[in-house]
């Protein structure tokens, strides 16, 4: 399993397609466990490195990922075959804001992709959340260019990281949730809902 993790990331670099660092998986692993989570929902498979990372955190994590990039569903799809976690993977070749979801509860969800539709993402999903769930989100530094993006010089990345900024505000105001900010890796924020009217 070890090898096949370091052959996935030198797929992710030579292919130029977006992982999750190491730190941050590693704080999202550690939360698992200590959580005892056992269903997860994860936005954004890509090649399905931190999905596989997560359904391996316990032997009870099951791990529902989407995925709307065929090539990076396709992938997904082998690499989660490959090491033999097929029953505890279940991958979607979809739009995530257009999947239809009924009947479920998820005690982590783990936000992934799209960085501009971050806030919609968050506002979909939380209504799949079970009563004591968790939403974690990645990329909030976004590579250091959040709180600076009155001086990035491209239009398209400044928009990107003003949304980021958005949401980062959107969580800070959220009355329905208490969010907490890591300095992880490329930036987490781990968000709880409140349960005030318990």
């Amino acid at each position: 399993m070890k090898q096949f993790i370091i052959d996935m990331e030198n797929y992710a670099n030579e292919h130029n397609v977006p992982i999750i660092e190491k730190d941050s998986i590693a704080f999202i692993m550690k939360y698992i466990k200590a959580h005892n989570i056992k269903n997860v929902l994860e936005i954004g498979s890509a090649i399905g490195y931190s999905a596989i990372l997560m359904a391996s955190a316990s032997q009870d994590v099951y791990v529902t990922t989407i995925e709307r990039d065929e090539a990076r569903y396709m992938e997904c799809l082998k690499n989660v075959k490959a090491c033999g976690l097929d029953k505890k993977i279940n991958v979607v070749y979809q739009d995530a804001l257009e999947v239809n979801l009924s009947n479920v509860e998820y005690d982590l969800i783990f936000i992934d992709a799209a960085k501009g539709q971050y806030t919609k993402f968050f506002e979909k999903f939380k209504y799949f959340l079970s009563k004591d769930g968790t939403i974690i989100t990645d990329n909030l530094k976004f590579h250091g260019h959040v709180g600076k993006s009155n001086r990035i010089e491209s239009s398209n990345l400044r928009n990107l990281v003003k949304k980021i900024e958005g949401y980062i505000e959107f969580l800070q105001d959220n009355k329905e949730f208490d969010t907490k900010f890591y300095d992880v890796g490329d930036g987490l924020s781990v968000s709880v809902r409140h349960n005030d009217n318990e």
